[in-house]
């Protein structure tokens, strides 16, 4: 059969996001001809030519807006037609020649982002010329990105498309009817996108990955389109949006733009519907698959477990037709773990499926992609390694796992060095003791260049409330080891779980104050809490002292769970002090402030 697989706009746009990679890897291996696009990316590179941005300035009245950003941006109108092909070079790492001119001159315009610029010597220093002129060059396309949203399309941002829109989104009614709209520039330069390549391919098969919320706006747009333009092609969706906000499913008029919704791991689903569909096999044989049935209601088919496929069997996933010399590097912020994220070429892998501990209570432990664990030997995961390098010309790596198993480290780090495999790799991790100084050392030799990990609520008290597995003298002994080897460590810090108190928040804070200060950890942000449905303490809120505030299950979308814990914090303000604080103490700054100080700041 013919697929196509889409990503669907927008992730990051530095590297693949390897959902449509490893469905590729899969499927060429069943036989089948296939192909992938990431529409972000491709979406990014025709929007921002001088050819599309005249389009978007002569679409704009300029005597419809009174906002001063819109009349900076059209009043240089002509600076950034002039700039624009060049700065997008630059950002694609083909001219870095470009990045002087960018730093010590007044070429580029500067709009309402560079008013809230920081200090750009303190955070890039005097000599960190490519890095600044990347910030600089990424402050220069938000400021036209803010310019479409307030006169063209009001949902579409950087690396997400109507993300606020879709965020809880219980029913279907507010999508449908923003789809059902007149469409703007971006949605028909989007559509247009996609026909090229449906047109170029001429596919049986079209699948949808939605990682995130920030996809989902745009897959509707595209699969309506495909729905009227070629009825005779199957529209498929899946990926972790799918799988943790649409299991429970039940308004079919979400099947008049996808004919089939698939959950989890796509390579079995897809196998079996693509056995269904060129009558290998019956409906009923389908597998963890939603569509509508006979009596216009929806259908879910669990299948049988011996449909699944171990990991330990997936294919390398498979880089090769994306274009890769396409994707920009940004720096928005100067926080070192961020700046991994959208800044340079990260071939993404996965070690192993899903969690090896898979206890902690705010986690979606019930979901296969976190209770279903799995993993690679190091043998067949450093032959990935130089497939992968092979397609790409990249040795970076981002090893995408839950938690990344130290023991699995441990074997791969020594084959690493064993085949003298150069690259740069970092990922996911547990603070635990288990990574010693010795391991490490080994995995610094290795390539290991960055970890991070869960401190989350920052009190032992809370740790052993989640069910987290390590304490805080742990995390400082597992910080300490892997920094001392000079592995850069980020930690993830989690406020409003239930029954966690200011005072409790505060002392996590003073944690975190201490672990900068002693050079224990380089880069941290802090998530607000969100009690989930696939969560132990969304299963079983009485044991973490936590009522539910009931509301309707939704016909569409259900996941985050609103509750009481009866304690009268406000946490917007909470979260503001802990993120301002931590900002200061990633750059060196008020170590010496007394936590508390920060609540009068």
């Amino acid at each position: 059969m013919k697929v196509l697989l889409f990503t669907a706009p927008l992730t990051q746009l530095n590297s693949p996001y390897p959902a449509t990679a490893y469905l590729k890897g899969f499927l060429v291996s069943e036989g089948h001809d296939v192909t992938q696009a990431d529409l972000g990316i491709e979406l990014f590179n025709r929007l921002f030519t001088n050819q599309w941005l005249l389009k978007i300035f002569n679409h704009v009245n300029p005597n419809g807006y009174n906002s001063a950003s819109v009349k900076q941006i059209l009043d240089s109108k002509n600076e950034y037609l002039d700039s624009i092909e060049a700065v997008i070079k630059f950002l694609q790492g083909k001219d870095p020649t470009l990045a002087t001119r960018i730093c010590n001159t007044d070429w580029l315009p500067q709009g309402e982002r560079f008013k809230n610029i920081a200090d750009i010597n303190w955070a890039f220093g005097t000599i960190g010329n490519t890095e600044l002129a990347k910030h600089i060059a990424t402050l220069y396309i938000e400021d036209i990105i803010d310019f479409i949203k307030e006169t063209i399309n009001p949902h579409f941002e950087l690396s997400r498309y109507g993300e606020r829109l879709c965020l809880r989104l219980p029913e279907i009614d507010p999508l449908l009817k923003i789809v059902q709209n007149k469409k703007t520039l971006i949605d028909e330069l989007l559509l247009s996108i996609a026909e090229e390549k449906i047109c170029s391919f001429s596919p049986e098969m079209v699948c949808f990955s939605i990682p995130f919320p920030g996809n989902l706006l745009s897959t509707f747009y595209t699969s309506s389109f495909i729905r009227q333009n070629y009825p005779h092609i199957t529209v498929t969706w899946g990926g972790g949006y799918v799988n943790t906000e649409l299991r429970q499913l039940s308004d079919a008029r979400v099947f008049d733009f996808a004919h089939y919704i698939m959950l989890d791991e796509g390579e079995p689903a897809l196998r079996a519907l693509i056995k269904h569909l060129t009558g290998e096999s019956t409906k009923d044989k389908l597998y963890k698959t939603f569509y509508k049935g006979d009596d216009n209601k929806v259908k879910f088919i669990e299948g049988d477990k011996k449909q699944n496929i171990p990991f330990n069997q997936i294919p390398a996933p498979d880089y090769s037709d994306l274009p890769l010399d396409k994707y920009i590097s940004l720096i928005e912020i100067a926080n070192p773990m961020h700046k991994l994220w959208s800044d340079g070429r990260w071939n993404k892998l996965t070690l192993a499926h899903g969690c090896y501990w898979a206890k902690c209570a705010f986690c979606d432990t019930s979901l296969p992609y976190i209770a279903c664990f799995d993993a690679l030997d190091a043998k067949t995961i450093c032959d990935y390694i130089e497939k992968i390098m092979s397609q790409t010309g990249s040795s970076g790596f981002h090893f995408t796992d839950e938690a990344a198993p130290p023991r699995l480290l441990r074997q791969l780090s020594e084959e690493l060095i064993k085949r003298r495999i150069t690259i740069s790799w970092w990922t996911n991790i547990r603070f635990e003791k288990s990574f010693n100084h010795e391991l490490c050392n080994l995995m610094s030799r290795a390539g290991c260049i960055a970890v991070s990990g869960g401190l989350e609520v920052a009190s032992d008290r809370l740790l052993k409330i989640i069910n987290k597995g390590v304490s805080i003298e742990q995390a400082f002994e597992t910080t300490r080891n892997l920094s001392e080897n000079g592995i850069m460590v980020h930690a993830y810090l989690m406020y409003g779980f239930p029954t966690q108190t200011q005072k409790e928040t505060l002392d996590g804070l003073e944690i975190v104050r201490q672990m900068f200060e002693q050079g224990l950890l380089h880069s941290a942000f802090w998530h607000r809490y969100a009690m989930t449905v696939h969560s132990p303490s969304g299963r079983f809120p009485e044991k973490f002292n936590a009522a539910i505030i009931k509301t309707k299950t939704g016909s569409f979308a259900n996941n985050e769970i609103f509750f009481t814990d009866n304690q009268n914090i406000n946490l917007e303000r909470l979260g503001s002090i802990l993120r301002k604080a931590t900002y200061n103490y990633m750059h060196g700054l008020h170590l010496d402030w007394p936590v508390k100080k920060w609540l009068n700041v």
